[in-house]
Formats: C-alpha cells, structure tokens, sequence
C-alpha cells in the first residue's frame, strides 16, 4: 500500500481526498443512472418501440393496399363478366320478344283475314239467300200471271207448289212476300 500512497504523492494527489472523489463520484453515478439513465434508456425503448411498430404497421397497410388492388381487380372483371352476360341475356330476351311479337301479329293478321273471310262469306250467302229469295218471289208472280191466264186457280196452286220445291231444293229459302 505504500507503493500507492508513493504514486498518489508523485501525482500530486492525496488518498483522503482521492477517495472522497471516488464516493462522490459513485453517488453521482447512482444518482444519475436511478433518475436520469433508466427514463431517457426507457423512452428511448418506446421510441424503439414505436418507429418498429410504425414499421410494421406501414408494412400491414401496404400489404393490405396490395390485396385491396387484388380484390378490386377481381370485383371489376366479376362484375364485367355478369353485365357482359346480363347483356347477353337481354339480347336472347328482347330477340325471343321479337320473334314472338312478329309471331303474335302474323297470327293477328291471320284471325282478322279468316274473320273477314268468314263475314264476307256471311254476306255473300245471305246476298245469295235474298236474290234467291226475290228470284223466287218474281218467279212465283210471272208463273202466276201466265197460268192464270192457262190453268185454274186450283191447278195453278199445286204447279207453283212443285216449281218453289224445286227452287228450295236448290237452296234458296221461301219469303213470305
């Protein structure tokens, strides 16, 4: 121990005095590491902490961004795919509308042409009806002018009796003029 005191004196410093510094310094220490170390090496973790987490959360949102554009692309080629097949089926539907519209009017036209047909022929045999009718009426009164004048009444009967048979037998109806 000698030999230290020796070199603390060649040094110019003195034991008592070295030993108080040292102690001094040891409090300073301990006081500066307790108080003032462990806060700032503390928040200094947390601010680790959260620039890491910050890092991570800009990684998540990326990836998150990078599946969203996926998604979105997916969403839009699902959605061009239905309109393009919606589109197809409303060509299919308004095709089959119209084909089945010129299908509804041919058969329209076709009912107006055979009723028409079926009136006119209804006209026609009623028109035939009323000639054969009048023909009849102007057969039976020159019939019976010029028997008048050849048979008798009842003679004249009984011949336009047969001749309006005949007449009706060929299809015309008897008036009652």
């Amino acid at each position: 121990m000698d030999i230290i005191k020796d070199i603390f004196n060649l040094f110019g410093l003195e034991t008592k005095l070295f030993i108080a510094q040292i102690v001094n310094f040891a409090i300073l220490l301990f006081i500066l590491k307790k108080f003032l170390y462990k806060p700032i090496a503390q928040m200094l973790e947390e601010r680790r902490n959260k620039i890491k987490q910050g890092l991570e959360d800009a990684e998540n949102a990326h990836k998150t961004l990078l599946d969203a554009d996926t998604q979105k692309i997916a969403i839009l080629k699902t959605a061009k795919n239905d309109a393009d097949k919606i589109l197809e089926n409303v060509k299919v539907t308004s095709e089959t509308l119209k084909q089945q519209s010129a299908q509804d009017a041919k058969k329209q036209a076709a009912e107006i042409i055979e009723t028409a047909k079926k009136q006119a022929k209804d006209e026609f045999d009623k028109a035939t009806k009323q000639v054969g009718a009048i023909s009849i009426d102007l057969s039976k009164k020159i019939v019976s002018k010029v028997l008048s004048e050849i048979f008798t009444d009842e003679e004249k009967t009984a011949v336009l009796s047969k001749a309006i048979d005949k007449i009706e037998s060929a299809g015309y109806e008897k008036t009652t003029n």
